[in-house]
């Protein structure tokens, strides 16, 4: 295993977002995390998490298991989901064990546990990132190896637990930084006029700097603000900047 200062600089200096989560898992697979997942939204309110296309959603579980655990609705009644949405910091799944012993679970709750028993799903940790606003969140589930034990993962985490937690951390802020567009792509162009926007041009000063019609440079912003899912420019503007995806130095 790598020191923490060799993994940090390694993550500090990834270029994508598939480079960071490819170091990333492999260092948390290290310790006997080999199934993670993470996910960030800045459009949280109480009874939403968002439209699922602006998730920053990051996982490496097998399609067997994601694709239901998304398709099933297994995300909005999964209790550790619950408790990462009202705390920061780091949960051991002992107390879902403790919730569980308790009849502390509603039906929706409990099938999603009995969900990720089948799925060998059963040990692990959760780690809430702290919030800038009260309408970002983001956490990651850190899943042990099939066949390990909570009291096990426990022991894991007494050792390293710390370390453990500031490489989520360091991962989770580096990721900020990165471009990433999930289901929303733009096209360069799109881009283009975005960032010009952004600087404060009209159409018809855009027009004139890239050299096309008018007519050119709104059906850019109209094919942006449809490829975003937004109604305005200025909304536009707000979600590609939120993910990183103006003003894009390009390695």
């Amino acid at each position: 295993m790598k020191s923490i200062i060799a993994h940090l600089n390694d993550v500090t200096a990834a270029h994508s977002v598939e480079e960071l989560w490819e170091i990333h898992t492999s260092h948390m697979a290290a310790f006997g995390f080999d199934r993670l997942i993470y996910g960030y939204t800045r459009y949280n309110t109480a009874h939403s998490l968002g439209d699922p296309q602006d998730w920053v959603l990051l996982t490496n579980h097998g399609d067997s298991y994601i694709n239901t655990f998304l398709s099933d609705g297994h995300l909005f009644h999964a209790p550790m989901v619950r408790w990462a949405l009202e705390n920061s910091g780091a949960c051991s799944w002992r107390w879902l064990e403790e919730l569980t012993r308790k009849d502390g679970l509603s039906a929706s709750e409990l099938r999603v546990v009995d969900f990720n028993r089948r799925m060998n799903v059963t040990a692990g940790y959760t780690i809430s990132f702290k919030s800038v606003s009260v309408r970002s969140k983001a956490a990651i589930a850190l899943t042990a190896k099939a066949g390990v034990s909570q009291d096990v993962v426990e022991q894991i985490w007494e050792r390293h637990g710390d370390e453990i937690i500031v490489a989520n951390n360091v991962m989770h802020l580096k990721l900020m930084t990165l471009p990433y567009s999930g289901e929303r792509h733009l096209t360069k162009r799109q881009r283009e006029v975005l960032q010009w926007v952004g600087d404060g041009k009209t159409t018809q000063d855009i027009a004139q700097i890239l050299e096309l019609t008018p007519a050119t440079i709104e059906k850019h912003l109209r094919l942006a603000r449809e490829a975003l899912g937004v109604e305005t420019t200025a909304q536009a503007v707000l979600k590609a900047a939120f993910y990183n995806q103006m003003f894009v130095i390009d390695f």
